[in-house]
């Protein structure tokens, strides 16, 4: 996807979003460098299990997930949805490479730069490893299936990104991938699981302030790049979190009754005092729901792989 066509996909999403009541941004501009990088420091924090879990999950069982990806007599592409950093992933590529599995690494990320930079490093150090990436979102990527040879696949949608999608896009985004696969074709989906309010509070209200920054970002995105004029300091941030569906919400409030001129959209947007901007959802899943979402789409579980304590899964799908 082009830059260009990005920025006015931007400008269309803020413009749908802003014009909306409630008001929402969408979560996946989140992700631009900058935004990347406060995540970056979102996932070190102690408090956030999420990460600490996954990579658990890769060290402790990469054996048995290369084992259950099969394909080791037969060239496959490994396609990785919204890579970031690829910290995680470079636990399956070297125990891949080291084992001379035969297969491509497909980056699909929203940041040109994080895809960039990710490339740089997984060619120092895996420089027999053929790398792409493709840069846009996942749902006109995965559309737009002409940039994918008829190799078998393994996609790898990991970090419980699925846990922000609404309840329409887990649907679009699932049927996207069950048209993406081919029968045999494998995806490896991270969940993060229901447990302890107290402990999913702790990793989605920092006491760092790394979640207002990550949140606040956006607003300064679209000041850099749809030349808008809101003052951040007029903004506090708010996170909730609901047991019974498992989903916690962040909020922007307004502190002040303004106006924000947006000069891109040519249009001005009123905000009442403490008014809200619907930021993100991150859902919680339990066992059942998973097989069942699998099931639905056309898929088989092959596997559930947890951590210690059970907080997290990365599920594992073949398509039939």
């Amino acid at each position: 996807m082009e830059p260009k066509l990005l920025l006015s996909q931007l400008a269309a999403d803020t413009l749908s979003g802003l014009s909306a009541y409630p008001k929402y941004l969408h979560s996946k501009y989140l992700y631009d460098h900058r935004g990347s990088k406060i995540f970056q420091d979102i996932m070190a924090m102690p408090e956030y299990y999420l990460t600490d879990c996954e990579l658990e999950i890769f060290n402790s069982h990469k054996a048995s997930i290369i084992e259950a990806f099969g394909h080791h007599n037969r060239m496959f592409n490994m396609i990785e949805l919204g890579s970031g950093d690829g910290l995680k992933t470079k636990i399956l590529l070297r125990q891949m490479v080291k084992k001379h599995i035969n297969f491509q690494y497909i980056s699909i990320d929203i940041s040109a730069k994080a895809n960039k930079e990710l490339k740089t490093r997984l060619n120092a150090d895996f420089p027999n490893l053929k790398v792409e990436t493709k840069t846009g979102d996942f749902f006109f990527t995965l559309k737009n299936q002409n940039g994918f040879n008829a190799l078998p696949k393994i996609t790898l949608f990991l970090g419980s990104n699925i846990g922000n999608f609404s309840d329409n896009e887990t649907h679009e985004f699932l049927m996207d991938i069950a048209s993406f696969s081919q029968k045999g074709d494998k995806v490896l989906i991270g969940f993060d699981l229901k447990k302890s309010p107290q402990v999913i509070m702790k990793a989605y209200n920092d006491p760092h302030g790394h979640t207002r920054r990550f949140n606040l970002n956006l607003l300064e995105r679209l000041n850099r790049e749809l030349n808008a004029n809101f003052n951040i300091d007029n903004f506090e941030q708010h996170t909730s979190y609901d047991p019974a569906s498992g989903e916690v919400n962040s909020f922007l409030v307004s502190k002040i009754p303004q106006t924000v001129h947006i000069g891109e959209l040519e249009r001005s947007f009123q905000f009442h005092q403490w008014e809200t901007i619907f930021m993100e959802r991150s859902r919680k899943y339990d066992i059942p729901t998973i097989n069942e979402m699998a099931a639905r789409y056309g898929f088989k579980v092959m596997h559930h792989f947890t951590d210690k304590r059970r907080y997290f899964v990365d599920s594992l799908w073949v398509k039939e």
